[in-house]
């Protein structure tokens, strides 16, 4: 029987693969036994799988899954349909690969990618669709009916959808029938192939130069009067922008990516900010790096005092897309995602650039985690965050700001 305190290997529905341990934590036997709760007989029930090797025994519960709770006849032994079924439903492969996906940090982004799948289905009367009958044309007509569904935007409003964020949902669909395949529920893997992202993705050409920045910093800190405005009113609209302000202060700072930048905390237990080294953790403690890489950077000298003075996040909201987007309206931005959230990171990243020159451009990768620092590198770090080049270059534009927008950096006043 599994202990309390007992990590489970793997769940699906009410049934669950764990390890039968003794009372003082040893095992008492070395194969994995599938538990669940029987309701009728009102205690918990377990079987052993027989074997070791944890793939055979995930396989071993799933059968018995898809056996008791879909009606489905799987072989135990290699997983596949039994009689040369292969009948497997797509609802059915999305919510075993969401429950085997659910531990993971990119679940915010598969959940809604596959939400349209599921809304596609339901929506064309769909949800017999079998993960075999999925073809390249299955899933052209999913891209047109898609591509027509407006994206939700913070503030109410909406924007068209991009053929990239479509063709995110295929991707992760073909994710879904290749898992499905390789737990033996399905005979073959996906028969239709996702887009390239050069295909269907528009990269933003716009970056801001400094006069255009120190225009952001300004619009926060000293905003044009309107006519008539009171001093409490004019002071209560600079205090409405300041997580703006400190999203621009920390992403100048970091050349982070938004969610990044949102995410930064000087809270010890997040073990982020090192303000005798002045280097900042971009990964917080307790997360697992992903595929884009959140590095250790330096700080600038003018921004090390703001993270001394702050307690907790930085940014303390949970998106400033909406205060963004009317900076955007306002100072006349480009439109068309051209000027989203990530330009400020894409703008450090090009002023940075021009500035390291080809030879020192490798601490400008450093920055933007495109580049993981290793001991074969042509420059000698000697340790994560140690990167003068790169931070010579940010507070020379962080002082060509202050030049142009003087309390851009200056301490955030109550």
């Amino acid at each position: 029987m599994r202990k309390k305190d007992d990590p489970i290997v793997y769940e699906r529905g009410k049934y669950r693969l764990v390890y039968d341990r003794r009372k003082d934590g040893t095992l008492r036997t070395p194969y994995l036994q599938v538990e669940w709760y029987d309701a009728e007989k009102r205690r918990v029930r377990s079987r052993s799988t027989g074997t070791a090797c944890r793939e055979d025994a995930e396989r071993q519960l799933d059968a018995i899954y898809l056996a008791s709770e879909k009606g489905k006849a799987i072989c135990p032994t290699c997983g596949q349909p039994l009689n040369g079924a292969d009948n497997y439903l797509v609802t059915e492969a999305i919510e075993a690969y969401l429950e085997a996906r659910k531990g993971r940090t990119s679940i915010g982004a598969i959940r809604p990618r596959l939400g349209h799948i599921v809304n596609y289905l339901t929506d064309n009367s769909l949800v017999a669709t079998q993960c075999n009958e999925i073809d390249e044309d299955w899933i052209e007509d999913f891209r047109e009916w898609n591509i027509l569904i407006p994206v939700e935007q913070g503030n109410g409003s909406t924007r068209e959808r991009a053929p990239g964020t479509v063709e995110a949902s295929v991707r992760q669909l073909a994710a879904v029938v290749n898992f499905a395949k390789q737990k033996g529920h399905t005979l073959k893997g996906a028969q239709f192939k996702p887009k390239k992202a050069a295909e269907v993705s528009h990269t933003p050409t716009y970056r801001a130069s400094v006069q255009e920045l120190a225009k952001m910093f300004r619009y926060c800190t000293e905003p044009a009067r309107k006519d008539g405005e009171s001093d409490k009113a004019y002071t209560k609209r600079i205090a409405g922008r300041r997580q703006l302000l400190r999203f621009l202060q920390i992403s100048v700072a970091t050349w982070a990516r938004p969610d990044a930048a949102h995410d930064v905390s000087t809270d010890p237990r997040r073990g982020q900010w090192d303000s005798h080294r002045r280097r900042l953790n971009l990964n917080p403690r307790g997360r697992a790096q992903t595929r884009k890489y959140r590095p250790v950077v330096p700080i600038a000298r003018q921004v090390a005092p703001l993270l001394n003075e702050t307690k907790g996040y930085f940014v303390t909201v949970s998106s400033v897309r909406q205060a963004f987007e009317a900076m955007q309206g306002a100072l006349a931005l480009p439109g068309d995602r051209e000027a989203g959230l990530k330009v400020i990171r894409r703008s450090m990243a090009q002023l940075g650039r021009d500035r390291l020159g080809r030879t020192g451009w490798i601490e400008g990768k450093y920055m933007l985690g495109h580049h993981r620092p290793a001991i074969s590198d042509l420059y000698a770090i000697d340790e994560p965050g140690d990167y003068p080049l790169a931070l010579e270059v940010t507070e020379q534009i962080i002082d060509e700001i202050i030049a142009l927008a003087p309390l851009a950096f200056g301490p955030v006043q109550d």
